[in-house]
């Protein structure tokens, strides 16, 4: 993968990840996400959210940057989705919490609620 297609990822705070019904329509949904230095984007969401069930039955996705409100910035990207656990789970939830201030909010919140969190890894096709 080229460093090409991940620049205009790069110092970006939102991107849209599309994932894909059943019929084929995508969803845009606008995100928070960290960009590692393999080039692994990794967004953190609800675990039962509509999402990760797209995910879980279809890993492929498309990505773009995008501004708060999920309008694009740039070009689509297709990608592949995937959900991870364990040590690579924490070590992505630690560079969104250095990235995302409010993510702390959220993770009280969530523990309060005892909402579960699935960790999001994507890759550039």
């Amino acid at each position: 993968m080229t460093t090409d297609r991940l620049a205009p990822f790069r110092n970006q705070k939102y991107l849209n990840l599309e994932t894909f019904k059943r019929d084929g329509r995508g969803v845009k949904t606008p995100v928070w996400f960290v960009l590692q230095e393999n080039g692994a984007f990794y967004i953190y969401t609800e675990a039962e959210s509509w999402k990760v069930k797209r995910i879980r039955r279809n890993p492929c996705v498309r990505v773009a940057p995008c501004d708060m409100r999920g309008n694009v910035t740039g070009t689509w990207q297709a990608a592949t989705a995937q959900i991870v656990s364990g040590e690579e789970e924490q070590a992505a939830n630690r560079l969104l919490d250095q990235k995302y201030f409010l993510k702390k909010l959220f993770n009280l919140l969530t523990k309060l609620n005892r909402h579960r969190r699935a960790m999001l890894k994507v890759e550039l096709s």
